[in-house]
């Protein structure tokens, strides 16, 4: 195993192609910095060149990567994504060890082993994450609010396999597809869009369906 490059990031999280408002001011992300920690590796198994990141990376090809294949998290929650500038399918990223991309993909239908830039989740708040669904677009129609973690919304009364809307009070949750938090994986977070998910195509630009069937809290 090649020696580990330490790189410290100190910009905030970023504005890179992701046209969403950010609740972040650049002091703010900087001083939390020291909380996020993350060892990326060019190889599965933890194996071959890494480098480790304590801030965003818009395109891992500028760190000298062609992808990214295994992953260390050591410090707080982080978000990846399929390609460079935050866009594509979405990767959650909690403190553990992914030997290989089966391990943070959610068991995915549509199959990519490829991660091109990732992320902090600056307002996970895992004990105090609270956040309301809704039937329709637009905050109409039914509505719920969830403040725990959830395998299978319509076990727990929802109707339908389908979420209208969003609204993230407090803290993060990722949404799955499927239940037992399987399939697409959509992050959703109470400093980004102000916590307002008016729509399924605001949950990025991944989402091709408002089918959310489990959703959980994510960690600190």
């Amino acid at each position: 195993m090649n020696k580990t490059n330490r790189t410290y990031m100190t910009h905030p999280v970023g504005m890179s192609g992701m046209g969403m408002g950010m609740g972040m001011s650049m002091g703010m992300g900087m001083g939390m910095s020291s909380f996020f920690k993350m060892v990326v590796f060019e190889q599965e198994h933890f194996q071959g060149k890494c480098q480790e990141f304590t801030s965003e990376c818009c395109n891992i090809n500028d760190c000298g990567f062609d992808n990214i294949r295994s992953i260390r998290v050591e410090c707080g929650s982080w978000v990846g994504y399929e390609h460079i500038d935050m866009e594509g399918q979405q990767f959650i990223l909690e403190r553990g060890e992914y030997p290989h991309w089966d391990a943070y993909s959610g068991n995915l239908s549509y199959h990519v082993e490829r991660m091109m830039s990732f992320r902090p989740i600056y307002c996970a708040a895992h004990q105090s994450s609270r956040m309301m669904i809704f039937e329709k677009e637009n905050f109409l129609g039914r509505s719920v609010e969830l403040c725990d973690d959830y395998p299978s919304l319509q076990a727990m009364g929802w109707c339908g396999t389908e979420v209208g809307s969003m609204h993230v009070q407090c803290g993060a949750f990722v949404c799955y597809e499927y239940p037992g938090y399987r399939g697409q994986q959509y992050i959703m977070e109470c400093e980004r869009h102000s916590g307002d998910y008016q729509r399924w195509k605001n949950w990025g630009s991944h989402c091709q369906t408002p089918k959310v069937q489990s959703i959980r809290r994510i960690q600190h």
